[in-house]
């Protein structure tokens, strides 16, 4: 894990918080110039980092702005692989084409790309998702799992869960997940994932996993203001840290996924069935080929739902639009 000077500049600054640093200790720390430290930390003003400098005294961090710029992430980053490699733009088309060709293109496990804005933002079955500037993360993660090709919808579980656990960790704000890929708090989006995979006939290649968080929305367009929240409206208006947000989220993910690749999916399954809002009610999955109303018995080991209709005969849905019927 190599950090650049940056991110270890602001990781001093974050650990010492309450006090100030000297110039001359954090030179010596980081291997640099006093001239040099001076420079990085003019360039975090820039960026909204309060920083306040006194002679004799050094440099105390004051406050941070809600950036998510490489080093705003890892500067306080405990992961081995998980976004240690961040590829930031503020504007891009889609943070999914553009991890779809880095990872084409030989990019490492665990490389992340994240905008601060996407024009043309996907999600399932070809829909927009809308990625207003500065307001969410729009993010997506390259992972390598040495798994077979129809192993890979458990990957969209695993994020899931580790979306909610990181979600938990840093704002204290409980959420469920609907099948397949939502995440939900009090019956209204919050989260969507998108997975898609690059692989031979009998090996996985790549696997790029995209999601959209509203986090610091506070509106919402008239056709999605019964469908979607934010995590700053769940807060009660108050601002969430966008950068530490991710942090937890990458940690969690680091953790459920050396497990899988060394357990499997069994124990992914049991956490993902812990936070399900859909099993155990009658839903409505609307197919490719049709609706389907019945009881949400599970999932299967590969992720595929199991819905029992009226008459008894059990469905495997592998792709849908799920809705929960209001008398569950």
């Amino acid at each position: 894990m190599v950090q650049s000077i940056r991110e270890k500049l602001l990781a001093m600054l974050l650990e010492n918080k309450d006090t100030y640093i000297s110039g001359q200790m954090i030179s010596e720390k980081l291997g640099c110039s006093r001239t040099a430290v001076w420079k990085h930390i003019s360039e975090l003003k820039k960026e909204g980092y309060e920083v306040e400098g006194l002679q004799k005294r050094g440099y105390r961090l004051i406050s941070t702005p809600n950036n998510i710029r490489p080093h705003d992430i890892k500067s306080n980053l405990k992961t081995k692989f998980i976004g240690q490699k961040i590829v930031f733009q503020e504007v891009v088309t889609s943070t999914q084409e553009l991890a779809q060709k880095l990872a084409q293109e030989g990019a490492k496990e665990g490389t992340v790309v994240v905008a601060e804005q996407q024009i043309k933002g996907r999600g399932r079955l070809g829909r927009t998702w809308e990625s207003p500037k500065g307001s969410g993360i729009w993010m997506s993660l390259i992972i390598r799992p040495n798994i077979p090709p129809f192993q890979a919808p458990q990957l969209t579980l695993l994020t899931a869960v580790a979306i909610v656990q990181g979600i938990k960790k840093a704002t204290g704000i409980s959420c469920e997940i609907k099948w397949p890929n939502d995440i939900l708090i009090n019956g209204r989006k919050i989260v969507g994932i998108l997975t898609e995979m690059q692989a031979e006939s009998d090996r996985v290649q790549s696997i790029i996993i995209g999601m959209g968080m509203n986090v610091n929305t506070t509106s919402f367009p008239d056709s999605l203001k019964q469908k979607a929240t934010s995590l700053l409206i769940e807060n009660d208006g108050k601002e969430i840290n966008r950068a530490q947000l991710l942090q937890a989220i990458f940690e969690q993910f680091e953790i459920l996924y050396i497990e899988y690749l060394k357990n499997g999916f069994e124990v992914i399954k049991l956490r993902w069935e812990s936070y399900a809002v859909s099993l155990g009610k009658i839903i409505t999955a609307r197919t490719l080929t049709g609706e389907i109303t019945g009881y949400a018995k599970g999932i299967t080991d590969q992720g595929v739902l199991l819905l029992e209709d009226y008459e008894g005969k059990t469905h495997e849905i592998y792709s849908a639009d799920i809705e929960i019927s209001s008398q569950s």
